[in-house]
């Protein structure tokens, strides 16, 4: 049972006592004592007072004398008008450090939860390679999902790899018309930087053309659409959903080029999925439910020929689903992806890890599968993120105007590499070793910039703010563990052994605040888990780390000539420590035992 827990029980038991009357342990309203008021925990008790028909100081302070009477772990209390603050006893807090210490996997359920999450992320086009938005999302969506599991879930990750569609034409367009039979080998790129190179390049083919075109006496909308670059696109599209040889035989090729450039950049960033899907997997499905949602009604056609939802009775437009032709539009294989996945696992939730921009299609997809008769239409749940910025504006991939992924995680282990060296801290190293610590710093740094900041908020991202290593950034984070694991190093060299603190051992101020900060960590987890929010546990490590660092330059730990204190002490830091690295496994960062 939590402190929290014991003393609403106790309040509530007081009440009853005092007053006659039956209050549940839910109306008691707690909450940490502010900093500028003694106590550790603060008892509202303004509800109590028509129980006690006495004002809120008498009722706080009779309260407060039945509770220090019959709980032992409180020490005193005061009163500030109808607030009871109460003070608990030092050899409370170091029971709770010894439970903690004796607690495998501190900060994680012990139990299942009998709940099933898929979280899918990543999401890529093949056209282009991952950047700096996507990095955001990768990182976003492995750590919701190792919060989900810390908090007891089975949690499966999942990919759906963008593979088919007029984006992915364009860049094949381009190459048949610029490459010359040029191969990532013989140009010496990864296969995703090679095929997003034809994706700029038909940006800028298809410009021409349009400028071409409207010189000519055209209007600029149709020189947009009539641009033959373009026409050839839509054309591949026709031929590719058609099954043409050709067609499908390059564009299996260039697929396969990006999707081994983008396994390199997921090993990089340190992120993985338990299955992926592939548009052009699903699509098909998506179809014959929207043609079966057609002929049950649900759904109707154009003159056109294209198949529309009409969602106006849920305040919403008319949404197209199948175009004139027959092709298939994002929104079609989401619905068979997501039919799919529902067939083959029994979730209770899915989680689309996706900006905010996509927000109206994550609406739209749940009022039509459950337009189309599925039950698990609630069960589809949109992660809508913020954007990721550079100071000068958005990126623009077709434009080139994009902070690549492998070239800014490429910059940020330079750094690391750079500020290492300049402090020395890994003289002694190996190259082999100092480099692995260079790693885990870069990802350490960039993951926890990434994450740290509310999902829903955009980020401006300024790379040389971002690779900081004071203050609040993941290595500072990261050297506080290191911090603690050379403490810990040192005391076993010195024969010193990390044992139970003895209850009777006194506490200061700022180790029973270490205490409770460490204690907070499940409440944290579940907050994050229930929030999908891997900011809150990104906050934890920083105060932890932050308030851990105040400590050990104010006390003394190993020079501790009390060999109770010393052994709190030492016990207290390497808690510290385990609590740092669990908050930090869950953001993906890994910790170095030496900085």
């Amino acid at each position: 049972m939590t402190i929290e827990n014991m003393l609403a029980a106790r309040v509530a038991a007081a009440v009853k006592e005092c007053y006659g009357a039956q209050v549940s342990e839910k109306e008691v309203q707690l909450q940490e004592t502010r900093k500028e008021f003694d106590g550790d925990w603060t008892v509202v008790v303004f509800p109590f007072t028509r129980h006690s028909r006495k004002s809120p100081e008498a009722t706080a302070a009779e309260l407060g004398d039945y509770l220090q009477r019959h709980i032992p772990e409180i020490q005193e209390y005061n009163v500030i008008k109808g607030f009871l603050n109460l003070t608990i006893a030092p050899a409370y807090w170091i029971g709770v450090l010894n439970d903690i210490a004796a607690t495998p996997r501190y900060g994680r359920a012990r139990q299942p939860s009998g709940k099933r999450f898929m979280v899918e992320y990543s999401s890529p086009n093949t056209n282009k390679p991952l950047h700096l938005g996507h990095i955001r999302n990768n990182f976003l969506g492995w750590s919701v999902s190792e919060i989900l599991r810390a908090n007891g879930h089975d949690v499966i990750m999942v990919n759906l790899v963008n593979d088919r569609g007029i984006h992915i034409c364009k860049s094949m367009i381009a190459w048949k018309h610029f490459a010359n039979g040029a191969t990532p080998e013989s140009a010496g790129k990864k296969g995703d930087h090679f095929v997003g190179d034809y994706y700029v390049r038909f940006d800028r083919a298809y410009k021409e053309q349009v400028e071409e075109l409207t010189k000519a006496g055209l209007s600029a909308d149709d020189a947009r659409e009539r641009a033959p670059i373009l026409l050839e696109a839509r054309e591949m599209l026709r031929k590719w959903e058609a099954g043409d040889p050709e067609t499908v035989a390059l564009w299996r090729r260039m697929n396969d080029w990006v999707l081994d450039g983008f396994e390199e950049t997921y090993r990089l960033m340190g992120v993985s999925f338990d299955k992926v899907y592939f548009e052009s997997e699903t699509y098909k499905k998506g179809r014959d439910l929207i043609l079966k949602g057609l002929a049950d009604g649900a759904l109707y056609r154009k003159e056109s020929g294209s198949v529309w939802a009409d969602l106006t009775s849920d305040g919403l437009d008319h949404k197209l689903l199948l175009r004139d032709d027959g092709t298939s539009v994002y929104m079609t294989q989401d619905i068979g992806t997501a039919h799919d996945r529902f067939s083959e696992f029994d979730v209770d939730e899915e989680i689309y890890v996706v900006g905010n921009e996509q927000n109206y299609h994550f609406q739209v997809l749940a009022l039509v599968c459950r337009k189309l008769g599925f039950e698990w239409a609630d069960k589809i749940k949109h992660l809508s993120h913020g954007m990721v910025e550079l100071p000068e504006g958005r990126m623009k991939s077709r434009e080139g105007t994009v902070v690549d992924a492998d070239d800014l995680i490429a910059e940020v282990i330079e750094t690391a590499r750079a500020t290492s060296r300049e402090l020395g801290k890994l003289d002694g190293y190996s190259e082999e070793e100092a480099e692995e610590v260079y790693r885990k710093v870069a990802l350490g740094a960039l993951k926890y910039f990434i994450l740290k900041i509310d999902p829903k908020k955009t980020i401006t991202f300024n790379p040389k703010e971002s690779i900081d290593f004071n203050g609040n950034t993941g290595p500072f984070i990261q050297y506080t563990y290191a911090r603690v694991r050379s403490v810990e190093r040192k005391a076993q060299e010195a024969g010193i052994e990390i044992r139970p603190a003895d209850p009777l051992s006194p506490l200061t101020t700022k180790e029973q605040n270490l205490v409770k900060l460490i204690a907070r960590l499940p409440a944290v987890v579940a907050e994050a888990g229930a929030n999908y929010s891997p900011a809150l546990l990104a906050n934890y490590a920083y105060e932890l780390a932050k308030e851990f660092n105040q400590f050990y330059h104010d006390y003394p730990i190993l020079k501790e000539e009390n060999p109770a204190a010393r052994a709190t002490r030492l016990l207290l830091a390497s808690q510290c420590a385990v609590a740092i690295r669990a908050a930090a496994a869950m953001l993906g960062m890994e910790m170095p035992e030496r900085m």
